[in-house]
């Protein structure tokens, strides 16, 4: 790149030197972008536009312009807002373009701006968040099929399933805590992309892509989940309290 415009968001940054910071960008050009910015990085979940140069990993970032007003995240809100980041820079490849997880992260984090005031916010999360997740898995090269099992096999709507990266569904014969239905899986066949995802799928991709992106992370988990976890341990011990 050679003082090439980018526009996108920062995911991460860490101080480097006195006066500079290694940031991760997600860009609509490159996707992931790391570099070095030598001011004080702009805030998260705001479109940025900004000046890149560089052959190496690390690009020199400069002529930062931040578009729009400040956004701040409270509640599920920002532990989504932490989730979504976490999972672009664990995830995503370094310069690889990926136009439609940009477009849907881009859409998240304005729902995500109104979701105090959704009648059914918690439907509305998960509605969203699995959007996004769909888009990521699909443009990482994980696209799945929800007719036939890891044998070619038709899957069964009785039948249950688990669910392995590198194989795909596999009928087992004892239910377990990540089991998966057949009448679920079955679910997704007639799925249309960019439509809501129905209660049932909705069930589905909630545990189905979390094995996936458990799957993809490895042996370390994401922090924004634990956080998330915590947090609601707390709060939930918190109402109880108040009620005794």
């Amino acid at each position: 790149m050679r003082n090439e415009l980018l526009h996108g968001y920062l995911i991460h940054h860490r101080k480097y030197r006195e006066r500079s910071h290694i940031v991760h960008l997600f860009t609509q050009e490159h996707g992931r972008v790391d570099g070095i910015l030598r001011q004080t990085p702009p805030p998260q979940y705001q479109p940025i536009c900004i000046q890149a140069t560089g052959r190496g990993e690390l690009k020199n970032f400069s002529k930062l312009e931040i578009v729009n007003q400040p956004v701040f995240f409270f509640g599920d809100a920002f532990f989504s807002g932490f989730y979504l980041n976490e999972v672009i820079l664990r995830l995503c490849p370094l310069e690889e373009s990926m136009p439609e997880t940009f477009e849907q992260y881009h859409l998240t984090l304005a729902h995500l701006q109104n979701l105090s005031d959704h009648p059914d916010a918690n439907i509305f999360l998960r509605q969203i968040l699995r959007q996004f997740e769909h888009a990521l898995l699909e443009e990482l090269g994980y696209p799945l099929d929800y007719e036939t099992d890891a044998s070619q096999n038709q899957i069964l709507a009785t039948q249950h399933y688990q669910f392995q990266l590198s194989d795909g569904f596999i009928p087992i014969s004892h239910r377990s805590n990540a089991a998966l239905l057949g009448a679920q899986i079955m679910s997704m066949q007639h799925y249309e992309k960019g439509m809501d995802f129905n209660p049932e799928q909705l069930q589905l991709l909630g545990k189905l892509y979390r094995q996936m992106i458990s799957a993809l992370l490895g042996d370390r988990p994401l922090k924004s989940r634990q956080l998330w976890i915590q947090n609601f341990a707390s709060t939930t011990q918190a109402k109880v309290q108040s009620k005794s």
